[in-house]
């Protein structure tokens, strides 16, 4: 029987305020500083005592304190920083916390399952100019079992859109066929430091036990769904014919195949319809 390192209403632990370091553009860096956000986003990620956590982006280690307090002592917590100063800021000061492991180098260039080792959760404040990448590397197998992420709040609700609304595109076709996306709550450009320009959100992200599509399919899903949207107003047959490099009559074909209507538009359809559309097109 598992039980929770930590949970609502604890004492938070003090952040890693002695690293003062300024934020870097280059990096997209936005420090949060609020204890009880930073509390709220370590208690969503539902940490378990002997847990592996791997934190994106740690910056100054506001968050990193909670998460570590969770982890306790019979657990993991791998910080992937890709500022070597504050990487080694950060390895300064867990130097005698040997569950605490800093990995010097960009998320973009990491196996997340490779450096996890086994079974792991996922969290970060990602830096608002690379989120689609991280995202999609995250998204990578083997998966965390659950991840939590602080978002720009037009991505969140970019990711968690149903079809035929106002924002709903490829970004939330792509990651909805494979998990289930969360908004837990909001937070304000106040509660950084410097301020963005936007407000963000924390996100939940869950790996589905039924994706709608195999692990084999998955980058020519993307490919296909990325494509398809390039016509988002446009009937399906029309992108279609593009994107599958088929004529007119094969592009209806296919669409018949999958149970598509031709008038369609991408905006209208869903993960599942995408997969049709795919193993139609791959057949």
């Amino acid at each position: 029987m598992t039980r929770r390192a930590g949970g609502e209403g604890m004492r938070e632990p003090k952040p890693a305020v002695a690293i003062t370091h300024g934020a870097r553009k280059r990096f997209g860096q936005h420090f949060l500083t609020d204890p009880s956000i930073l509390g709220r986003i370590a208690d969503a990620v539902g940490i378990v005592a002997g847990a592996t956590v791997v934190e994106i982006g740690p910056g100054r280690g506001a968050l990193t304190a909670p998460l570590v307090s969770r982890v306790g002592p019979s657990g993991r917590l791998i910080a992937v920083e890709v500022d070597r100063d504050l990487a080694a800021s950060l390895r300064t000061h867990y130097a005698e916390r040997p569950e605490v492991t800093i990995h010097g180098g960009d998320v973009l260039d990491t196996d997340i399952g490779a450096l996890a080792g086994g079974p792991y959760l996922l969290a970060g404040n990602i830096p608002y100019n690379i989120t689609t990448p991280i995202l999609f590397r995250a998204l990578e197998r083997p998966r965390a079992e659950r991840m939590v992420f602080l978002v720009q709040r037009e991505v969140a609700e970019r990711l968690a859109a149903a079809p035929a609304s106002e924002t709903y595109g490829a970004l939330s076709a792509n990651v909805q066929a494979v998990a289930t996306i969360e908004i837990l709550f909001k937070v304000s450009a106040g509660a950084f430091v410097p301020p963005p320009q936007v407000d963000s959100a924390v996100i939940r992200v869950t790996p589905r036990t039924d994706p709608d599509i195999e692990a084999h399919e998955e980058a020519a899903f993307r490919t296909m769904v990325q494509g398809l949207f390039s016509f988002r107003r446009k009937q399906m047959v029309r992108g279609v014919r593009d994107v599958c490099a088929v004529n007119g009559q094969g592009a209806v074909e296919l669409l018949d195949r999958a149970g598509i209507r031709h008038t369609d538009r991408p905006e209208v359809l869903g993960p599942a319809d995408f997969a049709r559309l795919l193993r139609a097109w791959m057949r």
